[in-house]
């Protein structure tokens, strides 16, 4: 069960976001900080439900390859977010369909009509449209970095985590929320003040 650079689990959560039909097909990428500094992110072009590890790319902080795959064209998205937040070490991309539904609509998903989508997700903002892959992309990202999810218009979602896992339950989690919100149209969120208090604050 010995998984020393993380290649196993990076194979199983790619595995598990293709399950509950949060990515399908070649769609999405994955990626994991290493503790030497290095990343390990999912190759370019590959159906993310039937990867194996031999296929897992790692790349240094600059973007370039260590031997052979050729990693994610968007590889760099990743690499912003690792570089603006310390404390991240797994980023998930996926085009879940409700999330990837309102991104086209260019309509952001509303967290704040349930407790669950204010305590694991917060605000989630909408990433203005950039060409997948593009410089403009990751800059967008990049200046919405706290955030631990967002969605980019016509494009999908994104989530960030401590481990994996966390970053997986965010998307899992985001994905309902958009459900939701799509089932209860014009249902309104939380109070304020209920909020505030299910955040720690003041009411």
């Amino acid at each position: 069960m010995n998984d020393p650079d993380g290649r196993r689990e990076l194979v199983r959560v790619c595995r598990m976001l293709y399950e509950r039909g949060l990515t399908v097909s070649a769609g999405g990428n994955m990626s994991l900080r290493l503790n030497d500094g290095t990343f390990l992110i999912t190759p370019s072009g590959k159906n993310k439900g039937l990867l194996t590890e031999k296929e897992i790319v790692r790349i240094d902080k600059d973007g370039t390859p260590f031997g052979g795959g050729t990693p994610s064209i968007e590889r760099f998205l990743h690499l912003a977010l690792y570089d603006s937040n310390p404390s991240v070490n797994a980023v998930v991309h996926c085009h879940p369909l409700y999330c990837t539904a309102l991104a086209v609509r260019e309509e952001k998903v509303d967290c704040s009509l349930t407790p669950e989508g204010i305590i694991l997700l917060g605000e989630v903002p909408m990433v203005e449209y950039h060409t997948p892959g593009s410089a403009e992309l990751v800059e967008a990202v990049r200046e919405r970095h706290s955030h631990m999810a967002m969605t980019m218009a016509r494009h999908g979602a994104l989530t960030q985590g401590r481990d994996l896992i966390e970053a997986y339950n965010r998307m899992e989690e985001l994905e309902f929320q958009a459900h939701l919100q799509i089932l209860t149209r014009g249902a309104e969120g939380l109070p304020g003040a209920e909020i505030s208090k299910i955040r720690g604050g003041a009411p």
